[in-house]
């Protein structure tokens, strides 16, 4: 065992977190074991009394501070389960709590740490700004920073996880999956199953849009990533720690990333074991797992997976119950083409037989043909192959949508027809061009990005609805003069916010774009 394995054993095993924690249960997932063919364990920190195994790397980091530095008190930067476990910490040990959140963190989380007696200051758009003022007011207020990852201390708090798996397993797991965002959860178990039972594997879980560690890794060297998606917002980190970073270079043995309706299939499936619901950071590591087995068919296995959070903003369930199907490959999206003739509706709704459908949306295309978009429940990738090639057969040519953003966040959730060429604009020489933009989700957002048009610009698509997330998106076409092209590019140069150039999408092409 080399020394700085054995360093972090000894912290783990004398770390202190039960004043605050419970040793959570492993849990039995029946159905999940049956669908996968292994036998499933969920290692359940979403019971934890803030709903996240933060508190106990918090409290650990916490509890060993000096009465004279607890007496200047604390200051955290989080957008959430840190946020919640600092300041239970601090209402534990008496001391102050200062948490610095940014702007767009949903009022559930806000008053959720306000109840625990912490000070709240909302600032920025990001966990970046927010943690730029932490560190300022630490050193103008003479706090203690704790942090959320990079730290002995709180990497030995929720090393106790692991402790707590070996003890409840009646012999070694094949694989233990741990959501990663800055690296301190699977830092720690891995420092200490690795000492213990070095053949289990520890295995990390990102989003695609959020893959710090997986790009650090394959590349030998921490990687700073330009922008992360934040529908996973717990582990939305665009570095990972130094001391995480090492740690996992000896202890983790792969990574997998998975999408963001792999993540809702996965809210969905521990929804059907537990009925409770975890916020998408904390099904990382059962989405992870299922896309795992699948990869590598393991078969016979006993796999734990760590459901290491459940601070679930209300408003976004909506959102995960339309995308759960499509992760599960359960729905298919279509676009289809139909000839403009008698009986031609008849004949495709005939085709699709008994199938359930969740969307259908027809839209005459010219005197030839229209167009129908579809929505229609699955029994997986094969049955959604199976149907497209008989409706093909059948002379109704077929685009599967079901991996087209565009069509998932907007589309399915729009009224209204196609632009004619003939219209005004298309005769002053303007062309129309479409864009998606995602911005912080803020009181106000929405209107300061309509109001920073130009009011030369037309303004002829415009979709938003709210997801309950901390950032919105919305679709804009827009008219702009041919001699203003530069104008418009300025325009989205300047932006301090994503945006992606949707104008040759084929979504739009068959479903919004001008009829010719």
């Amino acid at each position: 065992m080399s020394q700085a394995t054995a360093s972090y054993l000894q912290r783990i095993l004398r770390a202190r977190v039960y004043d605050v924690a419970i040793e959570s249960p492993l849990d039995e997932a029946p159905n999940l074991s049956k669908r996968l063919g292994n036998r499933v364990l969920l290692k359940r920190e979403d019971l934890q009394p803030v709903f996240s195994f933060k508190l106990r790397g918090a409290f650990n980091k916490m509890v060993g501070l000096s009465p004279a530095v607890l007496a200047k008190g604390v200051i955290a930067a989080s957008a959430g389960n840190h946020a919640q476990g600092v300041a239970l910490a601090a209402q534990k040990l008496g001391c102050t709590a200062v948490i610095v959140m940014p702007v767009t963190t949903p009022e559930m989380k806000v008053q959720a740490v306000a109840a625990r007696g912490a000070e709240v200051v909302l600032h920025g758009d990001t966990y970046d700004d927010a943690c730029a003022e932490a560190k300022r007011l630490e050193r103008a207020r003479g706090l203690t920073f704790i942090h959320p990852f990079d730290d002995p201390d709180v990497i030995a708090g929720q090393g106790t996880i692991g402790l707590e798996i070996l003890r409840q397993c009646a012999e070694p797991p094949a694989a233990i999956y741990v959501a990663v965002g800055g690296g301190g959860l699977i830092a720690g178990i891995g420092a200490y199953v690795k000492a213990l039972w070095p053949e289990v594997e520890v295995i990390g879980v990102e989003p695609v849009d959020a893959d710090a560690m997986t790009q650090s890794l394959a590349a030998g060297h921490r990687i700073r990533l330009d922008q992360v998606g934040l529908f996973a917002d717990g582990v939305a980190v665009r570095e990972v720690g130094e001391l995480t970073f090492e740690l996992a270079q000896r202890y983790v043995d792969r990574m997998v990333t998975v999408d963001t309706d792999e993540i809702c299939a996965a809210i969905k499936d521990v929804f059907q074991e537990t009925r409770s619901i975890l916020e998408p950071a904390g099904a990382l590591a059962v989405a992870g797992m299922k896309a795992d087995v699948a990869a590598r068919g393991l078969k016979g296995q006993t796999l734990v997976a760590v459901a290491c959070g459940a601070n679930m903003n209300f408003d976004r369930l909506r959102f995960v119950a339309e995308r759960a199907e499509l992760g599960e490959e359960r729905e298919a999206m279509l676009a289809v083409e139909i000839p403009e003739q008698p009986g031609s509706l008849r004949r495709f709704c005939t085709l699709l037989g008994q199938r359930s459908l969740t969307e259908f949306s027809y839209r005459l295309a010219d005197s030839q043909r229209a167009h129908i978009f579809v929505g229609v429940q699955t029994q997986g990738e094969g049955d959604t192959a199976e149907l497209i090639a008989n409706l093909e057969a059948a002379g109704f040519p077929c685009l599967n949508l079901s991996q087209n953003e565009l069509a998932k966040l907007h589309l399915r959730h729009m009224v209204g027809g196609r632009l004619p060429r003939t219209t005004q604009g298309a005769e002053a020489g303007m062309e129309e061009l479409l864009y998606s933009f995602a911005f912080p989700e803020r009181p106000g957002a929405l209107m300061t990005f309509v109001t920073s048009l130009h009011p030369d610009w037309n303004i002829s698509i415009f979709h938003y609805r709210n997801h309950g997330s901390d950032v919105g998106r919305i679709v804009v076409g827009v008219q702009v003069p041919a001699g203003d092209q530069s104008a418009w590019l300025d325009f989205l140069k300047g932006l301090s916010y994503d945006w992606v150039d949707e104008s040759q999408n084929p979504v739009y092409q068959i479903f919004l774009g001008p009829v010719s």
